[in-house]
């Protein structure tokens, strides 16, 4: 296992298995559907409250909206760390371009300039 930064694509340049899971995960948690479902497992978990249910659903019912959290929370840094590894790229891009045409070149810079412009799609 190693401890790279979730944006960083395999020797091939294609993403993993993690990597395309995590950005699925991430489309759907942004869902009106994944709305819908958190709303009814706070309903559920309201209505198992207010019925007076044994202890053992009511614990059911906590443990897996504390699941959904932790799911939320990993899926939410795991995002914030593609989007913010994209913005860094498009910078250090962007200060290439800007340093070659001062030189008065065009080169290098300017295509990793044009391939960082819409990389955050390809993450």
């Amino acid at each position: 296992m190693t401890f790279q930064h979730p944006a960083r694509k395999g020797p091939d340049g294609e993403r993993g298995r993690f990597e395309r899971l995590a950005e699925l995960a991430s489309n759907f948690t942004g869902s009106p559907v994944f709305a819908v479902f958190c709303v009814g497992l706070v309903m559920l978990f309201v209505a198992v409250h207010l019925a007076g249910l044994s202890a053992e659903w009511q614990i059911l019912v906590g443990d897996s909206m504390a699941a959904v959290a932790l799911l939320l929370l990993a899926m939410l840094k795991n995002a914030e760390r593609r989007a913010e590894h994209a913005i860094q790229r498009k910078l250090d891009a962007i200060a290439r371009a800007l340093l070659e045409q001062q030189e008065g070149e065009c080169g290098r810079a300017h295509e990793d300039l044009k391939a960082a412009v819409r990389m955050e799609e390809r993450l």
